[in-house]
């Protein structure tokens, strides 16, 4: 897990998932809260993931904030990425 010193966002939240922003948008953390694990995305990654995020807004302008999280959790792939959250 990275270092997370700088303050968090939340970019959007549900009750099942979670997407976070630090480092002034260096890093996203997608979480699901169920699974309690998140994948962070960083680097030459976050573009990438930006831009799936907003296909994914763009195909389903419907989906409440859950199941867009989810897509990308899901079917984006992210999930295969995640670890296990501190507690």
């Amino acid at each position: 897990m990275p270092d997370t010193q700088e303050p968090v966002i939340v970019v959007a939240e549900g009750e099942q998932y979670a997407l976070l922003s630090s480092g002034n948008g260096a890093t996203y953390i997608l979480r699901s809260k169920e699974d309690r694990a998140s994948t962070y995305i960083e680097g030459d990654d976050v573009a990438a993931f930006l831009t799936e995020f907003a296909t994914v807004k763009a195909q389903y302008p419907n989906y409440d904030t859950d199941r867009l999280l989810a897509q990308l959790w899901d079917q984006g792939g992210y999930s295969w990425m995640a670890t296990p959250d501190e507690e």
